[in-house]
């Protein structure tokens, strides 16, 4: 696999510029960080060399220096909104993300509610982040928010919010996710500092679009695809072209809000320190990228893969047919097709040669295996034994799993479990390939190697079960499948 960015040097630039940003402020800096603050997924495939905890990592250079504030919006809390790649709800998220800071030796200055009108759910949560000892904070809405400017900086706006304590020169403002208030928080916060007489200032940290790429970069336009549900679009950004003739790269809703933004700056600071959304940035990953054309080819594929998530997320649910065609689109505007990746390709060909369901996967060398449903294996499950072969040097042909050890697996799930499908899923197949390793080298080797399929892409001719798709990401295998179902029928587990 191509590397195509040098993550040290972006660790290294990324923590300078940020110093230099928190002494442009007087020393103290309020710090929005957009995306995800590690476990960057999305970063490490169209940024091959990026490491999914970067951010993190960078921020473990002030770790003295930092506080942490993590917003999460009331409404959320109530609608119970959750977050689709953990499968936990917001509220959650927030007290899964305070253990994480926490283990890293990261201070948390508290939870601020946003957007709070006594909202019972809400209410129970904040009860529940008092009785484990965690601060908690309520911030409300603001009337006319966010174009009237004079009341939203009056004590009638932010100055009706409850004012974080943070004693710390950098202050990191997280969120579940989008709509969080993360933005409206560091502005509220700001509103108070000065009204304290307390320099501070803000900025915020968003990887993508990668501010000095071209438009239509492919690692920009990955970003669109990721984002498609949201209606996020790159822009050139005109206010950093009018101020400096220098042609960058945001998006849509921050150039939208600009103006309003700037007005509220120059409202609590006296004049904006800000000409552009771009100004407003630290992002420094455009500068570590060492291979543009393995970022540009990664890029391409992951368009690809959020085109095939889509395409099944529509055959599932009969809905947001608008996002699969806006990713054809998409894909049409970096030059690939649905058969970009040679994992689709094998599959199909596999199942017209078979008759039943099969996957493929293309290994860290460029090999492409293959896997077929057999009466004790499904799909995955093949192709994950075929995958652990090839990536251990031992020979496909040869039977790692005897029956003998699958076959009770089998029966015991059709006969007491009563499942429809007695076949072995890929998680069942890896448990009995752990239990073989105990008394066979060989299937100890192929356990060895499991970690080497990771950031490996497959491709499965049907729909696979989400009991096989959650074991494959968690071995960090990408997987994509043909929109389509085995069977034809009305309900689907």
């Amino acid at each position: 696999m191509r590397i195509g960015f040098d993550n040290d040097k972006y660790i290294a630039l990324q923590a300078e510029h940020i110093r230099e940003r928190i002494g442009q402020f007087g020393g103290k800096l309020y710090l929005e960080f957009g995306g995800k603050l590690f476990d960057d997924h999305h970063a490490s495939r169209v940024l091959p060399g990026f490491q999914p905890d970067s951010k993190i990592r960078m921020l473990k250079q002030f770790a003295d220096d930092v506080e942490i504030i993590v917003a999460i919006n009331a409404n959320d809390i109530e609608k119970n909104k959750m977050r689709g790649d953990l499968g936990i709800t917001y509220d959650e998220d927030v007290l899964r993300l305070l253990d994480i800071f926490a283990n890293m030796g990261f201070a948390t200055a508290g939870v601020v509610i946003t957007r709070y009108e006594n909202q019972p759910s809400a209410a129970a949560f904040r009860q529940k982040l008092s009785s484990l000892g965690v601060k908690s904070y309520l911030h409300y809405p603001i009337a006319g928010y966010p174009y009237d400017i004079a009341r939203i900086n009056s004590d009638d706006g932010f100055g009706k919010n409850e004012f974080v304590e943070t004693t710390r020169p950098l202050v990191v403002l997280t969120a579940p996710g989008p709509g969080s208030g993360k933005m409206a928080t560091a502005l509220s916060q700001l509103y108070h500092e000065h009204k304290r007489g307390v320099e501070a200032g803000y900025a915020k940290y968003e990887t993508f679009p990668i501010w000095n790429l071209p438009l239509k970069h492919p690692v920009n336009v990955a970003y669109e695809a990721a984002t498609v549900d949201l209606d996020d679009a790159n822009a050139i950004d005109p206010f950093h072209l009018e101020a400096y003739g220098v042609t960058t790269v945001n998006y849509n809703r921050d150039i939208e809000i600009f103006p309003v933004l700037k007005s509220m700056l120059e409202g609590i600071l006296g004049e904006s320190p800000y000409q552009s959304p771009t100004d407003m940035g630290v992002n420094m990953a455009g500068l570590a990228i060492c291979d543009d054309d393995a970022c540009r080819d990664a890029a391409k594929m992951e368009i690809v893969r959020r085109y095939f998530t889509a395409a099944v997320d529509q055959r599932r649910t009969g809905t947001h047919l608008d996002q699969v065609q806006r990713l054809e689109l998409l894909m049409n505007q970096v030059g690939v097709d649905a058969n970009f990746s040679p994992a689709r390709k094998a599959a199909l060909l596999k199942e017209e040669a078979t008759g039943a369901p099969a996957g493929a996967m293309v290994l860290p060398d460029g090999r492409v295996v293959t896997g077929k449903t057999s009466n004790l294996l499904g799909a995955a499950s093949s192709l994950l034994m075929n995958a652990l072969k090839g990536v251990s040097g031992v020979d496909e042909d040869l039977f790692v799993i005897s029956d003998e050890v699958i076959e009770p697996i089998c029966k015991l799930k059709k006969n007491t479990l009563h499942a429809n499908n007695p076949r072995l899923h890929s998680d069942e197949t890896l448990l009995a390939l752990s239990v073989s390793s105990a008394t066979d080298p060989v299937a100890k080797e192929l356990i060895d190697h499991a970690g080497d399929l990771h950031g490996c892409d497959a491709f499965f001719s049907v729909i696979i079960s989400e009991t096989d798709e959650k074991l494959y990401r968690t071995l960090g295998i990408n997987v994509c499948c043909e929109p389509k179902y085995e069977k034809r029928r009305f309900f689907h587990k």
